[in-house]
């Protein structure tokens, strides 16, 4: 049994923690496979690095791209070429549509009668801006009382603050990951059943799917294994970790059982 945490953010997109202190709190619970898949930036990944072989971490460089096709259809980019310019261009021009999405955004909260200014929400952001960051400029100016509040009064489908993504296709995420040298894995499949599409990812170059995650129940593990074999994608698993006080997952790491952490290591560490 391997653990490992390939899915973990930092302050560089909506995580509360460093990257050191991500890393740090994945050695602490015995993790010994470890990214950090920032929101289309991989400005910490070298940071996370650091802290890995201080501490005889495996580790491997990640990022997480959103898409348009739907709020929680993102997939996972391992063993990219971080210095592939056409890639971090990608990854720029991503960035620069979340900026417009979220000032759309904050628009629309402060002219339905809200006090909220864009400078309440970007001076959140490290580098990736987010609907996180409006939530919890919400939070800071006590108008609700979580990040998980503002999402729910402000920022899903039907609600005032709601806007589409404004990301890239499956299909071109996909494919820019391919063309930086990673692998594209799909990040929690269970969060998006309804618009699975695995005959056209696989196609495009899909490699694995995220089947060891938190809120996957024992079912839908055993439905995406299957899926994994019919496609020949290897399986993945993490946590989602974004820190204390995000108001989500609170422990770094998920158990990967052999063989599959067999074929990842093979994938991600030539081992």
């Amino acid at each position: 049994m391997l653990k490992a945490d390939l899915h973990t953010h930092s302050f560089f997109s909506d995580g509360t923690s460093s990257p050191e202190e991500v890393a740090y709190g994945a050695w602490k619970t015995g993790v010994k496979l470890f990214a950090l898949s920032d929101h289309d930036t991989t400005d910490g990944v070298l940071r996370a690095k650091a802290e890995c072989e201080k501490r005889g971490l495996d580790w491997v460089p990640a990022v997480e791209i959103s898409t348009r096709e739907h709020d929680h259809l993102h997939f996972l980019g391992y063993n990219i070429d971080l210095t592939n310019q056409a890639f971090q261009q990608f990854l720029k021009q991503n960035r620069e549509n979340r900026i417009l999405r979220i000032k759309k955004i904050i628009k629309q909260i402060a002219g339905s009668g809200v006090d909220l200014t864009e400078e309440d929400v970007f001076s959140l952001a490290g580098n990736t801006v987010s609907r996180a960051h409006v939530a919890d400029a919400l939070k800071k100016k006590k108008i609700v009382p979580s990040r998980q509040e503002g999402f729910r009064r402000f920022l899903i489908p039907g609600q005032v603050g709601y806007v589409p993504s404004l990301g890239v296709t499956v299909v071109e995420a996909i494919r820019e990951i391919k063309k930086a040298g990673g692998l594209a894995v799909m990040a929690h499949p269970g969060l998006v059943q309804e618009v699975w599409n695995f005959p056209v990812w696989k196609e495009a170059g899909l490699d694995g799917l995220e089947v060891f995650y938190p809120s996957h129940s024992y079912t839908l593990k055993q439905e995406l294994l299957k899926i994994a074999r019919k496609y020949d994608l290897f399986a993945t698993g993490g946590s989602d970790y974004h820190g204390p006080n995000a108001g989500r997952i609170t422990s770094v790491g998920m158990n990967i059982p052999q063989p599959y952490s067999d074929r990842l290591l093979r994938k991600l560490l030539n081992k």
